[in-house]
């Protein structure tokens, strides 16, 4: 029931944001400036001070970061084996096996925690969302540039790795991280700035995400997008929990790992299929 009241309230942000959107309320021109405002400043400024706020002794647990990317090794060999018996295309092979384990952690996966869990949740799902995320983005370059057809260039391989240790989320946790290892207070008007920015980062980002929706190619698609959600929504996080039982973990220390496991796919996994042919 928890879980309900926490997730129902997330879908009608969202649902509001897809009507504003279809009403023009939230105009067309409006969704890629505000997504940016959001992904590389509102999030970033809320992640950092949930982990810098915390404490790694705490809210680090280096097992559930470890049972947590093995169960996403162990999806994307079972949806790349799933998906050869399913004879899908090469042309959608990638996009659909990124789609099976690329979660929208910044987006979905803190929102719950944070509803759910609260600040302390949101620290260790923020430690773990870093991790994952550098995982989830070296592998989705892989699968495009060995499945996709766009042809190899010189330094995309560089220029990726250089996007992935630039990425605001992933350097706000380590950021966070450090800071909190370091121990030192965090300065009034700094924490309060903080707030001030964090507060705005999931409302608007929930209302962007409904306002982006489009069920325009589900129909030509329907078979892969419902193979590819099934593993995404109920496999991977099967495999997590199964995982974290197994190890005898406590549900309050392996459940900010689980909810981001369970995390739709990520927006970006459509840009970066986009973005590489």
């Amino acid at each position: 029931m928890n879980i309900l009241l926490t997730i129902v309230p997330i879908f009608v942000v969202m649902g509001i944001g897809w009507l504003a959107r279809r009403k023009e309320v939230i105009p067309a021109g409006f969704l890629a400036p505000a997504n940016r405002l959001v992904y590389q400043l509102a999030i970033p400024a809320m992640i950092f001070r949930a982990i810098s706020g915390g404490s790694l002794k705490t809210d680090f647990h280096p097992e559930v970061v470890g049972i947590t990317l093995a169960a996403i090794l162990l999806l994307t060999g079972l949806g790349w084996t799933a998906g050869r018996l399913a004879r899908v295309p090469r042309q959608q092979f990638a996009t659909f096996l990124q789609s099976s384990f690329h979660g929208n952690l910044g987006y979905i996966g803190l929102a719950v925690g944070y509803y759910f869990l609260g600040d302390a949740g949101l620290a260790g799902a923020g430690i773990i969302a870093g991790f994952m995320m550098i995982l989830q983005n070296v592998l989705a370059v892989i699968l495009l540039q060995v499945y996709g057809n766009a042809p190899p260039e010189r330094g995309r391989f560089r220029d990726i790795t250089g996007r992935l240790a630039g990425n605001p989320v992933i350097v706000s946790a380590l950021a966070g991280m450090l800071w909190s290892v370091s121990g030192l207070p965090m300065p009034l008007i700094l924490g309060r700035s903080l707030d001030i920015l964090s507060s705005m980062a999931l409302p608007l980002a929930l209302l962007l995400i409904g306002a982006s929706l489009s069920f325009d190619l589900v129909r030509s698609r329907l078979a892969p997008v419902l193979f590819s959600s099934l593993l995404k929504l109920v496999m991977l996080p099967a495999i997590g929990i199964l995982l974290y039982q197994f190890r005898d973990l406590p549900s309050r220390v392996y459940l900010p790992g689980l909810i981001l496991l369970a995390s739709p796919t990520a927006t970006i996994a459509y840009v970066m299929a986009r973005e590489m042919n």
